[in-house]
């Protein structure tokens, strides 16, 4: 009797594993057509392979601002006129429906290209919708943020989740069935510690989090993203920048064309044509976006503590006065430098803390490890060819997410969010 009880016990013991384990996306059967890592994060999915959603026009939408820091609205220069509130994007049902809060990845506004996707998926498929900015867009930073340095995971959570609850309070009549929560790249990241932090506070009991497309550990991500820009690219030399490469290359394009066309194919076209992009020059053009999104956090952020690295303390800056000779000086500030001088002595001063692994250990995923392993209600979507990931980091969300990990091939960074077979996915996870 004993054998085949252990026989059983045994058989059940390799299901339960089976089923714990990764979905790994069959790259044979799922179609997405970028097999280049940065092609697909530059490019995106071909317009004839999105989901059909609807226009603008066909949903009940308005942008609403919020006053959460009304000190800055006198410390702020003037020319900051328009960030002095924070601003967001509500899309609702004209029923009882579950809300979902969207949050941006890194420098990005409420009104991102991915954050406006997100939004028509979602309310297509029924729910009410938040679009939130991220915490390092210089927008939440002035408006929303209690230290403008993000870069702090729980503390940046901690600024999400009260404008969220003002979101909430500021429309106490609509009526919602339940709360989701999604974020993609850094966004991703926040809404993990996001969801951390509402387990205490439960002002909204999220009934599902998704996270897309997460940097594990994010000083390795942002290793990544700064080290593209060092990329050594054909054809550039000390008289020829990589932006002056980039206007010959489109001009070439549109005189083979005939005709200028800027519209949601044109990186996908442009990449098919003779001119496209060699793997290095499309590094740079990453590494490049990044670099910019890294200087206007460091800029802001010193512009509006004061702390005089990138501005001087005491400049007189006025509605005319111009910015450009200090955003180029913050350009010369990566993500590890902005890490360096603002972050950490600001996390040293607050918290008593010791060194840099330390800190990256406490804004990664590693520190919500326990959380993450133990509750079913989140997800993650990743690509095994998403270029801000290291050596370990898969492995990590495997061991971590187990059959909540959904991963496919390839896809870049968020190359394939608006592929239709990964909006179907989405979808699915939330009607559960």
């Amino acid at each position: 009797m004993l054998r085949p009880l252990r026989f059983v016990a045994l058989l059940c013991g390799l299901l339960l594993a089976s089923a714990a384990s990764a979905r790994d996306v069959d790259p044979a059967t799922y179609g997405y057509p970028l097999t280049n890592p940065f092609e697909a994060t530059i490019a995106t999915t071909p317009p004839d392979q999105r989901p059909t959603l609807p226009s603008d026009d066909d949903i009940d939408q308005s942008d609403y601002s919020l006053r959460l820091r009304p000190e800055r609205e006198f410390t702020l220069p003037d020319n900051f006129w328009s960030v002095k509130k924070l601003r967001y994007r509500l899309a609702r049902q004209d029923h009882k429906a579950p809300l979902v809060f969207i949050i941006a990845g890194t420098g990005a506004p409420y009104s991102s290209t991915i954050n406006e996707y997100l939004k028509k998926l979602f309310y297509q498929a029924g729910y009410h919708v938040v679009q939130l900015s991220s915490p390092t867009s210089w927008d939440f930073m002035s408006a929303a943020s209690r230290f403008a340095t993000p870069g702090i995971s729980r503390e940046d959570a901690e600024d999400l989740y009260r404008v969220m609850q003002s979101v909430r309070a500021q429309h106490p009549r609509l009526p919602v069935s339940d709360f989701y929560l999604t974020g993609y790249s850094l966004g991703a990241l926040d809404a993990a510690f996001v969801s951390h932090l509402d387990e205490t506070r439960r002002s909204f009991n999220f009934k599902r989090v998704l996270l897309l497309n997460p940097p594990v550990n994010l000083y390795t991500s942002i290793n990544n993203l700064d080290k593209m820009v060092q990329t050594q690219v054909k054809g550039i030399d000390h008289s020829t920048t990589f932006y002056e490469l980039m206007l010959e290359k489109l001009t070439r394009y549109f005189q083979d064309k005939g005709f200028v066309d800027l519209n949601d194919a044109l990186l996908y076209d442009f990449q098919q044509s003779r001119e496209h992009l060699s793997n290095e020059q499309m590094a740079m053009l990453i590494g490049t976006s990044f670099r910019f999104s890294a200087a206007d956090i460091a800029f802001t952020s010193d512009l509006i503590n004061r702390r005089g690295l990138i501005i001087p303390p005491k400049y007189p800056i006025t509605e005319s006065t111009s910015l450009t000779p200090f955003f180029k000086r913050a350009l010369q500030c990566d993500f590890d430098c902005y890490l360096t001088e603002q972050v950490i002595p600001m996390w040293r001063a607050r918290t008593d803390g010791n060194n840099l692994l330390q800190l990256i250990d406490q804004v990664s995923l590693y520190s919500l490890a326990d959380y993450l392993r133990n509750s079913p209600k989140i997800a993650v979507m990743h690509n095994a060819d998403d270029v801000i990931l290291g050596p370990g980091d898969i492995g990590f969300l495997r061991k971590v997410f187990g059959d909540r990990l959904t991963l496919y091939p390839h896809g870049g960074h968020c190359g394939n969010l608006n592929y239709r077979v990964n909006a179907n996915d989405m979808l699915e996870f939330f009607r559960g």
